[in-house]
């Protein structure tokens, strides 16, 4: 009875959003698919068909397809699965994730907002593939743009963006390439703002590092996690390629990307428990092989490793004494522990201690170290946290020494 009603309900759901008459339904066109297929309720078997998940105490290998793959741990940046992770390959459209990167960080940076007006020039209006067929003229938001770029990976969305951010698409692109190098992301070369140039490359390591980096900005998920939507006012309905958004649970995102050179390619992310992965697999074969191929490294990473938050009360952080302060010692406070992986079933293993100077001589400035926080895992440190000094002590000069004489006699 629950399957029936849960199809019933999808199916409900389905009809509420599908386009009107007069509604074009727009696709990633690069993806070989139809939009039948991206509309339809059932998952497909590489998302459906039970796995086993390989385990980290049996010792069994993780195997997924394509050239190139790699996992990684959004909190830290580590890396718990690759394979050619640095091979440097053709993107396609998963070169997009820098363009959002790089507007979410205009839009952060207060250079622009979601409310702009962009207006769609001739250059925009020009762009081949994937499109939401902008004319010369068209206005549009800033918001409106990211939507048609995160769900349908549109081209003329995205230089119309590159333009309303940079002034020019060359300008743009220039910006990409020296952000990717900001990130250290050695193994790639951005030649557009779409990935339509098959002639530009990164590796799977690169655009895990660059997926990591967008991730971080929130705003961004409110489009990555849309699976069907309209612009102009309901007239053009957008249908997402991302499959992993509708059949699988804790889905953020993020971009796919398909050319007959690039083959099919994603980058996924998704996040369970306040634990995030990102899932990056490039040239595979077919679609199914690049979605059952990251959701098998995304289940393998919830199924092996978990976040240990580490727990501190402010009743363990002790003044420190103050060798020739106007104040015989100083409260200190800890910088927030940011959350460890570790593998499942060591959380009860990890070792803590806390260490703080004997004493410290003023001057004392605001913040300074006074001492740590480690914590160590059969032996191994797995964190670091900085102990520093609530407030600033000044130096006992002749001035301060007599008055406190004085105070000292009057009592």
């Amino acid at each position: 009875m629950k399957h029936i009603f849960s199809v019933l309900l999808c199916a409900a759901l389905l009809l509420l959003s599908m386009p009107t008459s007069a509604a074009v339904i727009i696709i990633d066109t690069e993806s070989g698919e139809t939009a039948a297929e991206l509309m339809a309720l059932k998952a497909p078997s590489a998302l459906s068909e039970e796995v086993t998940v390989p385990t980290i105490t049996t010792g069994s290998a993780l195997e997924v397809g394509g050239k190139s793959a790699v996992l990684m741990d959004l909190s830290s940046g580590t890396v718990l699965y690759e394979k050619n992770a640095h091979e440097k390959l053709p993107i396609a459209s998963v070169t997009k994730i820098m363009t959002l990167l790089l507007v979410m960080e205009a839009i952060d940076g207060e250079i622009i907002s979601f409310d702009d007006p962009v207006t769609c020039s001739p250059v925009a209006a020009s762009m081949g593939g994937s499109q939401i067929w902008l004319e010369p003229g068209e206005i549009m938001t800033v918001h409106e743009l990211v939507k048609a770029a995160a769900v349908v990976s549109a081209n003329d969305a995205c230089a119309a963006l590159a333009e309303h951010v940079a002034g020019s698409v060359e300008e743009f692109v220039q910006r990409m390439n020296t952000r990717a190098a900001e990130l250290g992301m050695n193994d790639t070369h951005f030649l557009d703002c779409s990935g339509l140039n098959d002639e530009a490359y990164s590796c799977a390591y690169d655009v895990a590092v660059m997926s990591r980096e967008l991730m971080k900005h929130s705003a961004i998920k409110q489009y990555t996690t849309i699976w069907m939507d309209t612009l102009r006012d309901g007239k053009s309905q957008l249908v997402n390629t991302n499959k992993l958004i509708r059949f699988y649970e804790g889905a953020t995102g993020l971009k796919t990307g398909t050319t007959s050179a690039a083959g099919h390619n994603l980058a996924a992310t998704a996040e369970r428990n306040g634990f995030g992965l990102a899932a990056v697999i490039l040239g595979c074969s077919t679609t199914d092989e690049r979605f059952g191929g990251a959701r098998k490294l995304l289940d393998y990473g919830f199924a092996n490793y978990s976040l240990y938050t580490p727990q501190i009360a402010e009743t363990e952080l002790q003044p420190v004494p103050v060798l020739h302060g106007v104040q015989e010692q100083v409260n200190t406070v800890l910088d927030e522990p940011q959350p460890i992986l570790v593998k499942k079933g060591q959380e009860k293993q990890i070792e803590r201690r806390i260490e703080f100077a004997e004493d410290v001589e003023a001057p004392v400035e605001q913040g300074q170290v006074v001492g740590q926080v480690v914590f160590t895992l059969e032996g191994e440190e797995l964190a670091c946290y900085p102990i520093r000094t609530a407030e600033a002590v000044g130096r006992m000069n002749f001035g301060t020494s007599l008055l406190h004489l004085l105070v000292a006699l009057c009592n």
